[in-house]
């Protein structure tokens, strides 16, 4: 091929990271037959922040076809994270299973209910290539290094796009994965909105020889997340002897102090006891580099033949680890979408509504959880008068109390169609880590009642997407007052439920039996658990109406301070008392 000669294909997307390739590769998987392009600037490997994944990124490894890939890196297995954050100088943690029921696996480990519920520590040099080489190997046509000069356009539009090298780029769909650079964003004019008054800088470098901080059989750790009033400072295991360690900052901190970035990088390394001890005797690759962690979302992600992946749609902050979940996520959505508009089958006014709303809400939720977290780290003096400002942002006026309870039972649970979580977490996860944050504990409304109605009077009856097996479909959904209730999933199960009857006891027989069905996915009583909080998500939000009946009993349910969890770390408190008071 010359230079002048075009390349036509079906699907151009920009930019070959965990986004562009994801959504290559399962275009390519659902349908051989497209020409898909990946026009990526860089040459692979190469070192890319963005390490600690979430559980949801696995399924999608998994319908990728490159689970066994990724899993044959040996990265170290993430059971969760640990945390000095809130109005406490002790540390705690928060796991995605129970620790006393994970279980050692031979690696690489095969996909199932464990690895569900776990994530993993990546280093981004290794596992960008393998999706990238992955896309490849189903058939998608990789440029690299081949950056986009120039994108063209007609209205809302694009009609091409052109590489640095002067070739010409033609295709009906194009993709922007390009992360900040945004160059799709950028040139079609979408404005961004920052809701919020975060304005972080963020410093990191990689360490090699580190001590892991809590190292568990079959290589299973957790991330540190600690506290140092000024900022925090993130503490990632990327291999057995790699590490990635970062501090983050206010902007006006940065400024304030007249230092270079390295030396405030070091600054606050050296004066965290705990990291000065994990990284003594280590060596650093010696280049900080730095860039701006400020949440934003695009005004629109979906335009009528482009869409948004990734960074180039939004951002939230690194604090949830939830960066590479939403670029993957929106990945795997925008790759479904194109399928179904090429099929023709759906409408795709549709289907690009759905998309652009699904991605907009769940960037949001995420800033806005993001916001909680960090007002529990002094940023503000009254957490539960801050709670009402995210819910007056999410268009609710209530009171501190109730809005404190708002965010406590889901206020932003509503990640995936179906399922109950946010940032890793369920429903009761949140509950206990507001609990710690504010020193209060939600009650449960379930716990108050023992007779249920389900209430979707005066609501609209609307459509949402499903996305599964290379197919979008819609499900009904009730939409009332900005709320939506859709009949899938968990929902589903708990609305079956209440018809078979209203008392506690038939609704929670219906309940326990719905469970089983999720038996290939999880245990029924970890499945139980989470249809429960689906059910409390409901009521809380007005779906489900709940009486008090004397002659029946109720349900106690509590988010307590220590559970399984979510729990005090003593052993890491005991590690940084020694430390600080050295034995003579």
């Amino acid at each position: 091929m010359t230079d002048s000669e075009p390349i036509d294909c079906d699907v151009a997307i920009i930019g070959g990271g965990p986004g562009g390739s994801t959504c290559a590769g399962l275009l390519k998987k659902y349908a051989p037959e497209l020409e898909v392009s990946v026009f990526e600037r860089e040459t692979f490997p190469r070192d890319h922040i963005g390490e600690s994944q979430l559980p949801m990124i696995g399924r999608i490894l998994d319908e990728l076809g490159c689970w066994d890939k990724v899993e044959a890196a040996h990265f170290p297995i993430k059971i969760g994270a640990t945390y000095r954050w809130g109005n406490s100088d002790k540390l705690w943690d928060f796991e995605f299973m129970p620790l006393k029921a994970y279980r050692e696996e031979p690696r690489p480990r095969p996909w199932g209910q464990q690895t569900r519920q776990l994530a993993l520590q990546v280093d981004r040099a290794v596992y960008d290539k393998i999706l990238l080489d992955h896309a490849a190997e189903l058939g998608a046509e990789v440029y690299s290094p081949a950056a986009v000069r120039e994108i063209q356009s007609d209205g809302d539009r694009v009609t091409g796009m052109v590489l640095a090298d002067g070739r010409r780029v033609r295709a009906r769909h194009y993709v922007d994965a390009s992360g900040n650079s945004a160059l799709l964003r950028r040139r079609m004019g979408i404005e961004v909105d920052v809701p919020t008054s975060l304005q972080n800088v963020a410093f990191w470098d990689y360490w090699e020889k580190t001590e892991w901080a809590t190292r568990y059989p079959g290589g299973a750790t957790r991330v540190l997340v600690l506290s140092i009033g000024c900022g925090w400072i993130w503490f990632i295991p990327l291999s057995e002897t790699r590490t990635s360690i970062g501090f983050v900052c206010p902007r006006d901190y940065y400024r304030e102090q007249g230092l270079k970035p390295e030396e405030l990088y070091l600054r606050a390394l050296e004066e965290e006891p705990l990291i000065a001890q994990l990284t003594d005797g280590a060596s650093r690759r010696g280049r900080v580099e730095a860039t701006k962690d400020w949440s934003f979302v695009a005004d629109r992600v979906a335009g009528e033949n482009w869409f948004l992946v990734g960074e180039a749609a939004g951002f939230a902050d690194p604090i949830l680890a939830a960066g590479m979940t939403l670029t993957q996520t929106s990945a795997r959505e925008a790759a479904y979408t194109i399928l179904e508009l090429e099929r023709g089958k759906l409408d795709g006014g549709w289907l690009r509504s759905s998309y652009d709303e699904n991605q907009t809400t769940r960037i949001r939720q995420h800033i806005r959880f993001a916001d909680f977290w960090y007002s529990a780290n002094g940023n503000f003096t009254d957490l539960k008068e801050y709670t009402r400002e995210i819910a007056r942002d999410a268009g609710l006026d209530l009171d501190p109390d109730k809005a404190f309870q708002w965010l406590g039972t889901g206020g932003f649970a509503t990640d995936l169609i179906g399922q109950v979580g946010i940032g890793g977490l369920d429903l009761a996860g949140a509950r206990q880590v507001a609990g710690r944050f504010l020193d209060q504990e939600a009650g449960w409304n379930l716990s108050r009642y023992n007779r249920f109605r389900l209430d979707v009077s005066s609501a609209e009856s609307v459509s949402a997407p499903v996305y599964d097996n290379g197919r979008i479909s819609a499900v009904p959904c009730y939409l009332r007052e900005g709320k939506r209730l859709p009949v899938a999933g968990l929902f589903a199960r708990v609305i079956e439920a209440l018809r078979r009857g209203d008392d506690i006891n038939t609704v929670l027989e219906g309940l326990k039996k719905a469970a089983v069905a999720y038996r290939e996915q999880m245990q029924p009583d970890l499945a139980f658990k989470q249809i429960i909080q689906a059910f409390e998500l409901m009521l809380s939000d007005g779906w489900v109406e709940g009486q008090y009946d004397p002659s029946l009993g109720r349900l106690k349910l509590e988010s307590p301070r220590e559970g399984e969890n979510i729990h005090s770390n003593h052993d890491l408190d005991e590690r940084l008392a020694r430390i600080k008071t050295p034995t003579r």
